[in-house]
Order: C-alpha cells, then sequence, then structure tokens
C-alpha cells in the first residue's frame, strides 16, 4: 500500500499529474469537505468549544492536520474560526502534514494564494490568506515540533484508511513442525528445531504476482490483476509479532480461518497524538506524571470503518467512484481499508495517562449534534435550486440506510484526561 500510494516512483498520491486530480467529481472519490462547506465549518466550531472548554487559552494554540487533501477541509475551517477574535489571536501556527509535493503545492495555492513559499529546516512555510497566520508543511508528523507548552488541536479526516495494514489468517496446526521462517528474501533456516504446534498458529497473508494464466478482470473495462493475495506457507516476523500484540487478536487465534487487518502504523499516529495533548509518561513512581505538566489540547478522527470489531479482509481499490481490484493498475488506483477504531482507543490511552477518547460515534449522529440542519437552513436562504443542493449535501453526509456516509464514517476523539467532562459532539454542550 505504501509503494503504491507514495512512492516517489509513480505513487497515486506523489506523481505529479495535471490531467489527474484524485479528488472531487472528476477523480476518483469524493470526501465530505467536498460534498459541503458545512462539514468543514463544524470541525471548526468543534475546535472552538474544545478551546472554550479547556479554558481559553490565549497564546500556544496550535492546528496539525495530517493527509490535508486540496486543502478543503482546513479552508473551512479557517475561514469560520477567524469569526473568533479570541481563538483566532491565541492560534500560533497552522501543520499540514503531507509527503505529496503535487498536493502540497495545491494545498498552499488554496490556502495561502500568491503567498511565497520558503522551504525551512522541518519542510515548507508560507501565510495564510485569511492572515498573517504560518502554514508549515511537513512530511512526517515527527517533524512537527512537539512543545509540551503548547495547546494542539490536530484533525485527521480519511487519513488513517490509506494507512498500510498487515493481514493474517489462522490456520490449523501441521504435523509436520516448521524449519525456517518467511523472510521478505525468501526462506530463513531456524537455528534450534521446534516442536510441532498443537494450536492454530497465524500465517500473514502476502502480496505476490498473479501466475499466468490471470484471472478475469473484475470488470469488462479493467486489466486482469498483476497480483493477488497469497497465504504465507510458513510464519513471518509479523505473524508471530503482530497477532500477539492485544487480546482481541489472540481471542480469534483458536478458530482457523479467521482472518485479521493490522495497521502498525495507525497505532503509531494515534499514540503520537495522544502524547502532544498529554505528554508522555515519566519514570517514576506516580502513574499519572507525564512530561506534560497540563494536558490541553485535541484530536478528531473521522474515517470508516467498524465501531469495535476488527476490520477483515476490506483492503480495497477505488477508481473513477467505483470499486476496483486492489491489486491491478499500481499507482493509478488509491487504496484503502476499513479503520480499527477500537485498535486506535487502545494506543491513545496506552501512550498517555493524560488523555481519554471519546467514540467512536457514527459521522451522521455527531453531525446532527453539531447542527448540521441549523446551519443548512441559514445557507439555504436564496433559491429553490440552491436550497435543494444544500439539502442533498446534508443528507448525503447524516444518511445512515444501507451504505450512507452517516452510518459507515465514524468520529472518534482524543482530549486531555478530566473528571467526567462529556465533549461536544459526543454528549456534551458548550458551557
Amino acid at each position: 500500500m505504501r509503494q503504491c500510494l507514495t512512492s516517489p516512483d509513480g505513487g497515486y498520491y506523489t506523481t505529479q499529474n495535471t490531467d489527474r486530480d484524485q479528488f472531487g467529481q472528476k477523480g476518483d472519490f469524493i470526501t465530505s469537505p467536498e460534498i459541503s462547506q458545512i462539514f468543514g465549518e463544524l470541525l471548526g466550531i468543534w475546535l472552538v468549544a474544545e478551546w472554550m472548554a479547556q479554558g481559553r487559552k490565549s497564546r500556544g494554540v496550535e492546528i496539525v492536520e495530517v493527509g490535508p487533501g486540496r486543502g478543503t477541509l482546513m479552508d473551512d475551517m479557517l475561514r469560520t474560526i477567524r469569526n473568533f477574535k479570541p481563538l483566532a489571536a491565541s492560534i500560533e501556527a497552522v501543520y499540514l502534514v503531507e509527503a505529496s509535493p503535487s498536493l502540497r503545492n495545491k494545498q498552499k495555492q488554496f490556502l495561502c494564494g500568491d503567498e511565497p513559499m520558503e522551504e525551512i529546516d522541518i519542510g515548507f512555510r508560507s501565510r495564510s490568506k485569511y492572515s498573517n497566520l504560518p502554514v508549515i508543511w511537513c512530511e512526517d508528523i515527527r517533524f512537527v515540533p512537539n512543545d509540551p507548552t503548547k495547546t494542539p488541536f490536530i484533525f485527521a479526516h480519511e487519513f488513517f484508511d490509506a494507512l498500510p495494514i498487515h493481514a493474517f489468517q489462522s490456520v490449523a496446526p501441521s504435523p509436520n513442525p516448521p524449519s525456517t521462517i518467511q523472510g521478505l528474501n525468501g526462506p530463513i533456516p531456524l537455528s534450534k528445531p521446534t516442536t510441532a504446534s498443537q494450536s492454530p498458529q497465524w500465517r500473514e497473508l502476502v502480496i505476490t504476482p498473479t501466475p499466468p494464466p490471470f484471472p478475469p478482470p473484475s470488470s469488462p473495462t479493467s486489466p486482469p490483476p498483476d497480483f493477488q493475495l497469497s497465504l504465507a506457507k510458513a510464519s513471518t516476523p509479523n505473524s508471530l509479532v503482530l497477532p500477539e500484540t492485544s487480546p482481541r487478536y489472540q481471542a480469534l487465534k483458536p478458530y482457523p480461518g479467521s482472518i485479521i487487518e493490522i495497521c502498525p502504523e495507525a497505532r503509531s499516529y494515534a499514540a503520537e497524538f495522544a502524547r502532544r495533548i498529554g505528554g508522555s509518561p515519566l519514570p517514576s513512581q506516580d502513574p499519572l506524571k507525564t512530561t506534560k505538566s497540563h494536558p490541553s489540547g485535541a484530536a478528531l478522527i473521522l474515517d470508516y470503518g467498524p465501531s469495535s470489531t476488527i476490520p477483515t479482509s476490506t483492503l480495497r481499490g477505488i477508481r473513477a467512484h467505483a470499486l476496483v481490484s486492489p491489486f491491478a493498475s499500481p499507482g493509478q488506483v488509491d487504496l484503502s481499508a476499513d479503520v480499527d477504531f477500537t485498535a486506535l482507543a487502545e494506543a491513545a490511552v496506552q501512550a498517555s495517562p493524560g488523555v481519554e477518547v471519546h467514540g467512536p460515534v457514527e459521522q451522521g449522529a455527531w453531525l446532527e449534534r453539531m447542527g448540521i440542519r441549523e446551519r443548512a437552513a441559514m445557507l439555504g436562504k436564496g433559491g429553490e435550486g440552491e436550497k435543494e443542493g444544500v439539502r442533498r449535501s446534508v443528507e448525503r453526509l447524516v444518511e445512515r440506510g444501507g451504505g450512507g456516509m452517516g452510518r459507515l464514517y465514524k468520529v472518534l476523539a482524543i482530549v486531555p484526561e478530566g473528571e467526567g467532562r462529556r465533549v461536544v459532539g459526543f454528549g456534551g454542550d458548550v458551557d
């Protein structure tokens, strides 16, 4: 997935192509911010509400977005936030975590207009068209300064679904003990012989070239897949480690045929969000003390996936707004997999004792609580055509029937650990 999506040589997101735009009606998929400006406005309102709930800090506020797409979401958020003068004055910088040079250029034009862009030690910097606010691009969140005195508000919309996954299948025990494990360059002999396993074992599902004769394409117009998913013949380092990292995975191991998907990078990002908000644990006798004396900030994650179950067999390809084989046309097809929200929550609370997690809740319910219909009524005061357009956009975002976005997409928040405070959008109100 990483190679196909972000390789500098032909990656889906990193290849400069003036004839192709991944986003929007003319692209391969359309995201919530592209459907309606209300989506980004409500995320901006959520930031305002959290800032108010945390004491209305007058300085040191940072906004961080990972995977900012074309910049539509951040543009709508900044346009909304500028109406709240005290908050706008407290923001020191906007950080965009973006690995694609071509998308970075699109974001710069959208957010900064004709302002010049300069290269700096951690990436690139320009100025927002709405104010003199610095907009800074970094290739990885690790390059974003991590100052415990700052208050970061972090947003991840349809970011985690594009992170690379590992897939594993539980297999029945074999009477013949393995003498090798499968490495990247072939079998690796074991220095000590193993005994025959008496219980099922995990095997990794790996990508292999499709041998001839090729299977028929998924549609008459799509090419045959170049690759296929194959079950490793022996244990791999990943299969020996990753499925043992959570009791949720271990509980499925005794059942041959069980398939699970694990995204280590997603857990790393969730843990990084948590440490920036709540601080890292200190090696002291008090388990609640962290490197951040006063936890502050928040993270909001919006993506698609199950609320509590482990994703299984969800790797998909998307092209021209249709599902296609993820194993055909590498670099020309968007790839994604369902997000394991429970794994994100686990990673966050394990990384920092200074945070708590709210959600996930369905996107439709969250938008309703945030006031999407009230905002739509304000925008729909023009002609009947405009009113109907706003109504259709809102219904698409909140629809909970079948494969509606309002049901499939979930929202999860990471906030400073409190004393029973209910977060806005998750059952709480603005005080």
